[in-house]
């Protein structure tokens, strides 16, 4: 079992950024891709970014590449998203997941944080 908390979310103005963190609970968080997924309202939740077990290989949605950046730390148990030049389309509430399999599909997660809130104004 593994229970995901995230924090650092926020009210942000355009260009600004934020680090949104996510902090897991058990012995076994190494063994877990680590996701970030998004949902704005009347939106379906999407793929924002994922990280290997070992930290050394990230995966971005297209819509981010060049402005987020995923990293973990193992031995703290925690992974980090990074978010820079945030626009307006990137306000939506922001869940880190735990899983293995494909990393882009949110049925390849187990467990899931409950989310922490990201807004970006005009």
């Amino acid at each position: 079992q593994v229970q995901l908390v995230e924090s650092g979310g926020g009210l942000v103005q355009t260009g600004g950024s934020l680090r949104l963190s996510c902090a897991a609970s058990g012995r076994t968080f190494s063994s877990y891709v680590m996701g970030w997924f998004r949902q704005a309202p009347g939106k379906e939740r999407e793929f924002v970014a994922a990280i290997s077990r070992s930290g050394y290989s990230p995966y971005y949605a297209d819509s981010v590449k060049g402005r987020f950046t995923i990293s973990r730390d193992n031995a703290e148990n925690t992974v980090y998203l990074q978010m820079n030049s945030l626009k307006p389309e990137d306000t939506a509430v922001y869940n880190c997941a735990a899983g293995n399999g494909a990393y882009r599909l949110p049925r390849a997660y187990d467990y899931w944080g409950q989310g922490t809130r990201v807004t970006v104004s005009s």
